[in-house]
């Protein structure tokens, strides 16, 4: 097995960081309380590094503990968006030979996210990172409704352009709020008869592809995707639909 732990001074030592609230007021006890829970936990060799008091009766920890506890790597699965990737130039010219038509993409920041840094970053001309968006894509017609856009309003923009693709960003809220938002907007997609015709992308700061599966969609996106990965990622998916053979 290949076994791994966590550790900070040195390898497989256990130790652990934690950070986290109580509503109690800062002092001795509740650095005691911290402690116990952190304990409670499963912890040993309990620290409480810091306490510090947030409003009149709360209180925030950082606290460290050594746990015994291991994993076996290679049984960990994980799913991956894997696909070729190709340049800007290099892509443009394989939708224009392959598919002969831009490709439609409709996004938006959907419920009460008012958010758009990583939405703007796939979909502005300017990009991120030196990475064209895909407004500056000639092969793909790409449109951003940008933010605090009902699922309803998302959902018939894409059907009234035929879109192939739905790209969805998220901050992750309280009491699960992104998955509301999303779960809505795939029962109006049901409704609407577009269930599994457009390729749905779901992207945020804490999102991954994982999760975007979990909750019906076709890829996840978290920090650091950049333009050239969605565009790469929804020309093969669509090539992948449209049953064109592979390169």
């Amino acid at each position: 097995m290949n076994l791994i732990r966590p550790y900070g001074d040195r390898r497989d030592d256990g130790l652990v960081q934690l950070a986290f609230t109580l509503p109690v007021p800062a002092g001795a006890k509740a650095k005691e309380a911290a402690s116990q829970l952190v304990k409670k936990m499963g912890f040993k060799s309990v620290l409480v590094a810091s306490m510090e008091p947030a409003g009149e009766r709360f209180s925030v920890f950082v606290c460290y503990g050594r746990g015994d506890f291991a994993l076996d790597f290679d049984r960990v699965e994980a799913p991956e968006v894997k696909h070729p990737k190709h340049g800007f130039d290099a892509l443009n010219a394989r939708i224009a030979e392959r598919l002969g038509r831009p490709i439609v993409v409709v996004g938006a920041c959907i419920g009460s996210d008012a958010h758009t840094t990583g939405i703007d970053a796939i979909f502005n001309m300017k990009g991120y990172a030196g990475d064209y968006g895909l407004e500056r894509y000639p092969w793909f017609r790409a449109v951003n409704l940008g933010a605090q856009v009902e699922p309803a309003v998302l959902v018939a923009k894409a059907k009234e352009l035929n879109a192939d693709a739905i790209l969805v960003s998220q901050i992750v809220t309280q009491r699960d709020i992104h998955k509301e938002n999303v779960r809505a907007l795939i029962e109006i997609l049901k409704g609407e008869d577009l269930w599994g015709k457009a390729i749905l992308v779901f992207g945020g700061p804490r999102i991954d592809h994982k999760q975007a599966l979990d909750l019906g969609f076709d890829a996840g996106f978290g920090p650091g995707t950049r333009p050239s990965d969605v565009a790469n990622y929804v020309y093969y998916r669509l090539c992948e639909k449209l049953g064109l053979p592979e390169e």
